[in-house]
This record gives C-alpha cells, sequence and structure tokens, in this order.
C-alpha cells in the first residue's frame, strides 16, 4: 500500500475562465449590430461574442466588465481577452485592457483505480461529503486552496480552483487519500 511510488497522471485542463475590463462604457446595440459572431441578450443586458482562435465565450456588459470563458490554458485566456478587447477597439470604443484576472479553472483527471466512495467519505467525514440520491459523485473541498474536488467511483476526478497551480496542488494532495481508499482490481 505504497503510495509514494511516483504515478504520472494526466490533468487536462478544460475551462479557464477569466474576467478583465475595458475601463470604458460599451454600447452594446453597436457592438450587435456592427460586431461579428455576437449574440445580442437585451433581457439580461449583454452581449455574447465568440471567437474562433483561442476559441473562447465572451459575456460582455455596458459597464465594460467582459467574462471570458472556454479557454483551455491560462496564457490561452490572456490570448482571447487580448484579441477581444482589440475587436471592441475596431467598432470605436476607447478600450482600455486592465484588471485581467483568472478567476476559475476547472479540470478532469483520471485515476488509475476505482475508488470507493462511501468509505473514502466515512475516512474524510468533515470535509467530504456524498449523497448518492443527489449526485454520483463525492464532493471534497479543500479550504486552504479554493479548490473543490469531484470524484466519481470509477476513479474520475473533476477539479475546480482559482488558478491552474491550485489546480495541481489539489490532485496532489487528494491522490494519497484515494489511494487509501481504492477498490482491489479484479
Amino acid at each position: 500500500m505504497d503510495s509514494s511510488n511516483d504515478v504520472a497522471l494526466d490533468i487536462i485542463i478544460t475551462n479557464v475562465v477569466a474576467v478583465f475590463r475595458t475601463r470604458c462604457h460599451l454600447n452594446l446595440r453597436t457592438i450587435a449590430l456592427e460586431g461579428t459572431n455576437v449574440i445580442y441578450k437585451p433581457e439580461v443586458g449583454k452581449v455574447l461574442m465568440k471567437l474562433r482562435k483561442p476559441r473562447i465565450t465572451a459575456s460582455i456588459w455596458s459597464s465594460g466588465k467582459i467574462i471570458c470563458t472556454g479557454a483551455t490554458s491560462e496564457e490561452e485566456a490572456k490570448h482571447g481577452a487580448r484579441r477581444l478587447a482589440r475587436c471592441l477597439q475596431k467598432l470605436g470604443f476607447k478600450v482600455k485592457f486592465t484588471e485581467f484576472k483568472v478567476v476559475n479553472v476547472l479540470a478532469v483527471c483520471s485515476m488509475p483505480f476505482q475508488i470507493h466512495l462511501i468509505e473514502f467519505t466515512k475516512s474524510n467525514r468533515p470535509i467530504a461529503s456524498y449523497e448518492p440520491e443527489l449526485h454520483p459523485a463525492a464532493t471534497y473541498r479543500i479550504k486552504s486552496l479554493r479548490a473543490t474536488v469531484q470524484i466519481f467511483s470509477t476513479g474520475s476526478i473533476t477539479v475546480t480552483g482559482p488558478n491552474v497551480q491550485q489546480v495541481a496542488t489539489a490532485v496532489e494532495q487528494i491522490y494519497p487519500l484515494l489511494f487509501e481508499c481504492r477498490k482491489p482490481a479484479r
């Protein structure tokens, strides 16, 4: 039962959410009429703009706040946000790219074994919760990293955290706990 032997786990980042501000008021109607790949949602008060490369979707509010989703790395999120700011500049707005921040990273990872969820939850009771009638995964929250890990019995885990480094650290922290509760190989 030695969990210290190094196992290479592939952590696949599936979504990076970033926020930035333009420091100017944006006329959503102008963006909707003159911009490309846009969806105007006046009932919510925002415009959705999609970029093909990098593949991101941005929610644009008239206040100048923009949320970018869909990137697969922090660098790609920043590159997409800068491209978006450039698109808005070309529409005639005096956009300044400021206050860029990655706010959320979602990653998936597969353990090389299956996990006994009830045993895992019992041994990590205050921070782990498992409600099989509500959701098929056990939830494990790491407050120090501000990360949440969803653990499935198949060995798949999804990790949500504030940045890529915190997500990788969360996987490193949870691996020994999962290794103790692995199902015996058939």
